[in-house]
């Protein structure tokens, strides 16, 4: 059973670059912005002069990207529950354990959140993956799935 263990001041942030893939288009999107976390349960990802956002707002999710809103609660929404349990462990300095659509590793320095729900239909995304420093308990990246091979990609620093 792997884990990791992260612990964050009550609020920090980082610098982001988004990069937004869609498969039918030839150039990728790179935007740049920041990431907001605070404790107990709130991170902000905010791109594009704030234009695009992804939060977490305790249990309720906001993403906002090309003006479109999608608003989902990790209560109701299994695709989000792992990830939102995911996300509060981190924040908050708690271990991360493997589950039944989570696996996690710890390579080259690096620990790595793939989670796949098990429900596929009408889903956003198709999954997750997050990669967080094993020293320093930093973000790195998030990776998150969509279908016909679109995805989002942030990068932390």
């Amino acid at each position: 059973m792997a884990f990791i263990l992260c612990q964050f001041s009550l609020s920090m942030a980082q610098s982001v670059t988004r990069t937004q893939h869609k498969a039918a288009v030839t150039t990728d999107v790179v935007t740049t912005g920041d990431m907001t976390i605070r404790k107990p349960d709130y991170i902000c990802i905010a791109t594009d002069g704030g234009k695009d956002k992804l939060i977490m707002d305790g249990t309720k999710f906001t993403l906002t990207m090309g003006g479109k809103q999608h608003t989902t609660d990790s209560r109701k929404n299994p695709q989000f529950a792992t990830f939102h349990e995911v996300l509060l462990c981190i924040i908050n300095g708690q271990p991360i354990t493997a589950g039944e659509d989570m696996t996690v590793t710890t390579k080259d320095g690096k620990s790595i959140v793939n989670i796949t729900p098990a429900k596929k239909k009408r889903q956003l995304f198709t999954s997750f993956e997050l990669v967080v420093d094993a020293k320093t308990s930093a973000f790195r990246t998030l990776r998150m799935n969509g279908r016909n091979g679109d995805y989002t990609y942030y990068e932390f620093k």
